[in-house]
């Protein structure tokens, strides 16, 4: 018996080391974290791509199309194959029109009959899966940019060599416009992409007319970038209209394929004017555009009458002694053409309000201290709304319906985690993709009427053969000492709660973007995972100024940016010098863009707090940055000299004392070079030394690999400096 007991724990021995070693967990690399990282699609859990075939929700994977619910939303007990990759290039002319590009952006324009919309790079076409054939097609052209299709009229405009076209249903090409140049630009996005805009074509709801935007930029000043892939460099100018200078000039046409002809809106003297959200009424008769002077302290939604151009009415207008900004167009019922729903934030938050085609008020349906995020669409049967909001809590954002008559809200879903989703053609049925602290993805089909939920799929976390770090969300207050600001930390891997560990802290900043949410691990970047498998603590913390907490939240920085936001940035440094296992004497601090400028300025305003800093795309002087957002947030350098003047970061070149690491793209048209060039002269001149690195033909962010060796750069600075 003693014998045996000796040699099964001889055994035990032998095998333990194996079984540890078998056990024993990976540590996570870049390539494994960064979307370019060659091994990140390896562990991401496949993800499931859905469209609407009227109220059947189908999966479109790249190589077949299956329906997962019948019209009445019931989970089907197999899924059902509707068509192939295979089968569609079978019935498909590919030596004419190419091959498609997978499945997965299949979409379903006719609920009741069984059509996919595909699209190849020379064409757009209907496929009809029980015919086996391809029921219609027309050409895309080549080389062309700012594609916008329309399902109504199966018609695509788009632009070639700054000119508009419009390719028709039946195959002809039309010519909008032909006196584009690169200062005079048509169907393209203006105003650099502020006040919600995202492109420059607007077809009409039956696809019977084209809004669009033309753009004279031909009296800004152009900023000297340039192009290297030349055997002698060339010129590659920016118009870049800077804060206080001359901007652009906007005017909107409307295009009628039928005709060929073209008039232009009715608007006055476009001079520093700003027009966005153009929306079109349902009878393709009005179209309203919401106007601001260049100050932005006022908003006007006009109706404009669509065959003449003429201008009808001002519906309605917003002040605000800070500013106004309009983010999304009207949209009409679409059981009643003549009201429609707008969002504002008159009362200090965004809100849903509903308006006739007269201008009045009729209701305000969302109210209270939360932020309607965006609007899903709506339920006709129940004649709702859906939308997403933080209502439940700041960081938290839920999908809601409210009645239009009632003003009854409901909640969709379980309250938690971060949600967003896609509408069937009625509104009853609702794909909602989630995720929450603990929860990496999981899909629910929601009944928007019953509010009820089924689950469709649910992932795990990738890295389970993984060593990951423990991720903490929380609250601290503000320098106002009483605002409530939500922070996340990383802990190092292998958390050792008697070490004393170097941190850093990863900061934005600015409008218009957050950090934490409760989303899986309070939505940390794979570089903070990154740093902490090498020992470090990250720390994130959204101070005011950020998005989704409110005008008086966003707006306290007005005319002097970057004060306020540091006073916050400030108090989360108390806090972590609070907690045992940080170690106070190794603090670093990195951030991009808005967050470039923190990090500069933190650098520079406390230069001892942080011993090491990495700037990328960094705004240096607000006068260098663009008029749009410049001027909203700053005014002009003539209105408030004495904020530019304290907001800019040149005179506190000479307070630099750790290192300090400037990282740019050398063709960023955001954050123009002028910028970082202006702020090595300033240190050269004080005396102070940062270090410099450029992505040779980059713009603001770093894309592909250039990513992965952009967070090897940063990591490789914090590395041989702050450990």
């Amino acid at each position: 018996m003693f014998k045996k007991s000796i040699l099964a724990a001889f055994v035990l021995l032998l095998v333990l080391p194996f079984s540890a070693m078998s056990q024993t967990k990976k540590s996570l690399t870049l390539d494994d974290l960064m979307w370019a990282g060659s091994n990140y699609w390896n562990i991401m859990p496949r993800n499931h791509f859905t469209a609407w075939w009227g109220n059947r929700l189908v999966e479109t994977d790249v190589e077949e199309v299956k329906v997962m619910t019948d019209a009445k939303g019931r989970t089907l007990a197999q899924p059902q194959v509707l068509f192939t990759e295979d089968e569609v290039l079978s019935a498909l002319d590919t030596a004419k029109w190419g091959k498609i590009y997978g499945l997965s952006s299949a979409t379903f324009p006719k609920g009741d009959e069984p059509i996919a919309f595909l699209q190849t790079p020379t064409a757009n076409f209907y496929y009809n899966w029980e015919e086996k054939s391809v029921t219609w097609s027309a050409p895309r052209a080549k080389g062309v940019s700012d594609r916008d299709f329309c399902q109504a009229s199966r018609s695509e405009a788009y632009v070639k060599d700054y000119n508009l076209f419009v390719t028709t249903a039946d195959g002809r090409t039309l010519q909008v416009s032909t006196d584009g140049t690169r200062e005079l630009q048509y169907g393209r996005s203006v105003h650099r992409d502020e006040f919600g805009i995202y492109k420059g074509t607007f077809w009409s709801p039956k696809g019977n007319l084209l809004a669009f935007y033309r753009m004279d930029q031909s009296m800004v000043t152009d900023y000297p970038l340039v192009d290297i892939n030349h055997r002698v460099a060339e010129l590659a100018p920016e118009k870049y209209p800077m804060a206080g200078m001359t901007s652009h000039k906007v005017t909107v046409g409307i295009f009628n394929p039928a005709t060929g002809k073209t008039v232009y809106l009715q608007a006055g003297d476009p001079t520093d004017r700003y027009f966005t959200n153009i929306a079109w009424s349902p009878d393709e008769k009005t179209v309203y555009m919401i106007e601001l002077p260049r100050t932005q302290d006022k908003a006007e939604l006009v109706a404009y009458d669509a065959e003449t151009g003429a201008r009808k009415a001002v519906l309605y207008t917003e002040t605000n002694d800070r500013y106004v900004e309009p983010m999304t167009p009207i949209r009409f019922l679409p059981w009643d053409d003549t009201k429609f729903i707008y969002q504002t934030r008159r009362d200090g938050w965004n809100q849903i309000y509903l308006f006739d085609t007269t201008g009045k008020q009729l209701a305000q349906l969302t109210k209270g201290q939360f932020e309607v995020i965006d609007v899903l669409g709506f339920n006709t049967k129940t004649r709702s709304i859906i939308y997403r909001s933080n209502e439940t809590s700041p960081i938290t954002y839920n999908l809601w319906s409210v009645n239009v008559k009632s003003g009854r809200r409901t909640l969709l879903g379980n309250g938690e985690g971060n949600h967003n989703g896609t509408l069937s053609a009625d509104g009853l049925y609702l794909v909602d993709r989630w995720s929450a602290p603990d929860v990496f993805r999981r899909v629910d089909l929601v009944n928007t009427d019953k509010a009820t939920a089924v689950n469709l799929w649910q992932n795990g976390s990738p890295w389970t053969e993984y060593k990951v770090p423990e991720i903490e969300g929380g609250t601290i207050k503000a320098a106002d000492d009483s605002t409530d600001l939500y922070y996340r930390i990383v802990k190092p891997v292998d958390f050792d709660p008697t070490k004393k560990y170097p941190a850093v802290v990863y900061v934005y900043g600015g409008p218009h973007a957050h950090n934490v949410d409760a989303s899986w691990n309070y939505v940390s970047r794979p570089w903070e995972i990154y740093m902490a498998q090498l020992g470090y603590v990250v720390f994130v913390v959204d101070n005011r100024g950020s998005e989704y907490r409110g005008f008086a939240f966003e707006s306290c920085t007005h005319r002097h940016l970057g004060d306020v936001e540091m006073q916050d940035q400030i108090k989360g440094v108390e806090f972590l010098k609070s907690l045992p296992y940080v170690d106070a004497d190794r603090l670093g601090v990195h951030g991009w863009s808005f967050g470039g400028y923190m990090t500069t300025n933190l650098m520079c305003t406390y230069p001892d707090v942080f011993k090491v800093g990495v700037a990328g795309g960094p705004v240096i002087d607000w006068k260098f940055y663009e008029v749009m957002y410049g001027e909203r947030y700053m005014d002009t350098p003539q209105e408030n000299p004495e904020g530019y003047a304290s907001s800019s970061l040149l005179p506190k070149a000479k307070n630099l004392k750790g290192r300090l690491q400037i990282i740019v793209g050398y063709n960023d048209p955001t954050c123009v070079l002028q910028h970082n060039l202006s702020f090595l002269r300033a240190c050269e001149d004080a005396g102070t030394q940062p270090d410099y690195f450029v992505y040779p033909g980059a713009g603001h962010n770093m894309t592909g690999r250039d990513m992965v060796h952009l967070h090897e750069r940063i990591t490789r600075y914090f590395e041989d400096y702050l450990k």
